[in-house]
């Protein structure tokens, strides 16, 4: 009963009314992202459900069952600034058809409870703290580090949660919302290129990889750059740029693994001046939490030594860690039948990006993802896209994903 084309209707029209010609605006705390909230309730009118918006400004729809053993469906509506019209919101509007196709199949009443989830701020977009919602609700939120992040005009994070109506220092009460749930299902696109390469529509998500995210900075020595011979430089850039290079290969060594250094800063910063300081970030990213240990090992060896062939210093500051989840094993296979009876063909990757599914892992409860392909593996910008035959694939895939668990807990209470 569930219904692909009702799910790209609603696509193309959050698309017109949240986008301009530069792509989606729909950033948290923002008007554009309480507009395409206040279109999604609009939606909800129709079907036998009820919502709230919970503490941390996580938006629960709700279609009671026979059982109040709870499955869960959820993705964000959030986007990053110039996004694409699929990232977050696909999962979202697949979702509100899945609990459709239900409250019709059962009358309004199915033997399970089943509850759709709309994440706040899975993007962290705006002041740097991805997966709001979703950490707030598995308990692993920092409220007082969160409390004063600011965006790029000044304004406080409190500041726009309060002009959302929403209570800093009660974020945490969104733990009240994980009673009863025995499962939790994401769609999302896979936001990258490998089942475009391999010619595939759908995979099953093994788990999220883990991250190491860390802050480098390389000391050398400030000095006019035409009277300092070569051989006489204490180059913090030439240490850094040797470092940039290096962790390539050392990613290259793991099928599956990546390392990023996406910032580098230099001091003074003129073109007359050899670089005093260069401060660096590092990305590094596996699903396997042995391997990411060992290239973290590598990158800190490989920073040292080069800072001594420069004759500078080295030292190495945390910004931010998440270990390897993996997904549901159980959940992995019915994910797999699912799409191998919708498609015909699966496949089986991790997630590179972090999603709101790993929070809710993190805490216990029986996690999958499903990906649907992206064309030319693009995301965050306004060229994402994906076959409209892949998007109905994808929630017909879905769909049958949620039907596949529920009738498992059936047979296997």
């Amino acid at each position: 009963m569930v219904d692909p084309k009702t799910v790209l209707r609603n696509l193309d029209e959050l698309r017109s009314l949240t986008s301009d010609e530069h792509g989606a605006q729909r950033v948290a705390w923002t008007p554009v992202w309480l507009k395409a909230r206040a279109w999604f309730e609009e939606k909800l009118k129709s079907l036998p459900v009820e919502h709230h918006y919970d503490s941390a400004a996580n938006h629960w729809m709700t279609l009671k069952g026979e059982s109040e053993k709870t499955l869960v469906i959820g993705s964000h509506l959030d986007s990053v600034p110039n996004g694409g019209w699929l990232d977050g919101c696909l999962g979202v509007l697949a979702g509100l058809e899945v609990l459709t196709s239900f409250a019709k199949e059962y009358n309004g009443k199915p033997p399970y409870t089943m509850r759709l989830v709309d994440w706040a701020d899975e993007e962290g977009a705006r002041f740097g703290r991805s997966l709001f919602g979703s950490s707030a609700f598995a308990g692993s939120h920092t409220i007082d580090a969160d409390r004063v992040r600011t965006d790029r005009e000044g304004t406080t994070l409190e500041a726009a949660l309060q002009g959302c109506g929403v209570d800093v220092d009660r974020i945490g009460e969104s733990c009240r919302e994980q009673k009863n749930i025995a499962a939790y299902l994401e769609l999302h696109i896979e936001q990258g290129p490998i089942l475009e390469k391999l010619q595939k529509p759908l995979a099953v998500v093994q788990g999220t990889k883990g991250v190491e995210r860390w802050a480098i900075t390389f000391h050398g020595q400030e000095a006019h750059s035409g009277s300092t011979p070569m051989a006489a430089r204490r180059d913090a850039l030439a240490a850094a740029a040797k470092l940039a290079l290096e962790i390539r290969p050392i990613a290259r060594k793991h099928s599956q693994s990546v390392a990023t250094m996406g910032s580098v800063k230099t001091f003074p910063g003129i073109v007359t001046a050899v670089v005093g300081r260069c401060e660096t970030t590092l990305d590094m990213r596996d699903l396997d939490a042995g391997i990411l240990a060992e290239m973290l090992r590598e990158a800190r060896e490989a920073s040292e030594r080069f800072a001594g062939e420069e004759r500078c210093s080295v030292e190495w500051s945390k910004i931010w860690s998440i270990e390897p989840i993996p997904f549901h094993p159980d959940l992995i296979q019915l994910c797999e039948e699912a799409i191998v009876e919708t498609a015909g063909v699966s496949e089986q990757l991790p997630s590179g990006p972090l999603h709101d599914a790993a929070e809710v892992a993190r805490i216990g409860i029986p996690t999958v993802m499903m990906f649907v392909q992206s064309l030319n593996g693009l995301s965050h910008n306004r060229a994402e896209d994906t076959n409209r035959a892949h998007i109905e694939q994808a929630v017909i895939a879905f769909n049958r994903l949620a039907q596949k668990t529920i009738g498992c807990w059936t047979q296997h209470p």
